[in-house]
């Protein structure tokens, strides 16, 4: 069943990327005036200048970087090596053109330009607060049980490291992965959610190396808006107006935990919440969508859409499943 979920995890950060990719980095009522309504994977507009490189179905850097993630995961036997995961990501970026593309956030980019020159990570400050950390984190969540939290952080945080080292993009990390992670041991989605201001809290104040506001307070306030709301449309626009649908940790994890809820954990639905949602929809969806997948397992993905993500990406994500089931459950044993 752990495996299901994983799978369900990984495909859901797949599915909640694509969807969201061909209105990422728009206003919402751009979204809206183009669109209409997005219900289905579409291909990126030519005039979205993030989203234009991907043809319909295509999942982005967020999923890029997950997947580079879990390939140093798979290549260290379960073992989480930063200077892989740096380099990995790096080898990406470069096949990708990412450097001379908009698809790279700017911690990124600074922080890969420096591993591209040779720079040990330990000299790295990464201290930017943007969430490529938290989008590409699901295969942690997969891999690591909350058991003790600090060594949960610790660890994310130690993949982390390449590109983001900040209180706050370690934190928003830690809240997606350990999210994940309570899912795939069968928590339910009220309990997690319950819990995950006061992981917030603890990931952000266990080494603070910022000025950020709480991500605590802005989990429980994204939550609070999504229970009173008078239905979807009205939820979806005061997440977007008050707690924000833009590329930094402090708006974009806990507009993903409110979706979560928002979607009642189904991901079909949660994928198309985020795509019309406005700001970064992409990365909004794959962190939210992952959730759910690993809430709900890989049957509850629409098959049609399943079979669009693996027709076009052309990927194996039960060999990662089954893998990152197994290290797991090692760790469980240890």
């Amino acid at each position: 069943m752990k495996t299901e979920r994983i799978l369900g995890a990984l495909y859901g950060q797949a599915l909640g990327d694509a969807m969201g990719m061909p209105s990422e980095l728009w206003p919402r009522a751009r979204v809206k005036a183009h669109f209409g309504w997005i219900d289905r994977f579409l291909p990126g507009p030519p005039e979205n200048s993030a989203a234009c490189y991907f043809n319909r179905a295509e999942f982005t850097d967020d999923t890029s970087m997950a997947l580079c993630l879990a390939d140093a995961l798979l290549a260290r036997d379960g073992e989480i090596d930063p200077e892989l995961i740096g380099r990995n990501i790096l080898a990406w970026a470069q096949d990708f053109d990412a450097f001379n593309k908009n698809v790279l956030g700017p911690t990124s980019k600074i922080a890969l330009n420096a591993i591209r020159d040779g720079r040990p990570l330990a000299e790295l400050e990464n201290n930017g607060v943007t969430n490529g950390a938290a989008m590409r984190v699901s295969p942690l969540g997969c891999l690591l049980p909350p058991r003790d939290l600090d060594a949960f952080i610790d660890a994310v945080a130690l993949a982390s490291s390449p590109t983001h080292k900040s209180d706050l993009a370690v934190a928003g990390a830690v809240v997606v992965a350990w999210a994940i992670s309570r899912a795939v041991d069968g928590a339910a989605w009220s309990a997690i959610a319950d819990s995950l201001p006061a992981v917030a809290r603890h990931a952000q104040q266990k080494r603070i190396t910022t000025f950020s506001a709480s991500l605590a307070a802005r989990l429980e306030m994204a939550l609070r808006i999504v229970r009173e709301a008078d239905g979807v449309e009205s939820a979806s626009e005061r997440l977007y107006q008050i707690v924000g649908a833009g590329t930094s940790t402090i708006e974009s994890v806990p507009c993903a935990i409110a979706m979560v809820e928002l979607a009642d954990t189904d991901p079909n639905r949660c994928a198309i919440l985020c795509a019309n949602l406005g700001g970064d929809t992409d990365t909004i969806g794959a962190m939210a969508t992952a959730i759910c997948g690993a809430l709900r397992g890989t049957g509850a993905i629409d098959p049609a859409l399943k079979q669009e993500l693996d027709a076009v990406n052309q990927l194996d994500f039960a060999r990662y499943a089954d893998a990152l089931a197994a290290f797991r459950q090692r760790r469980e044993a240890a």
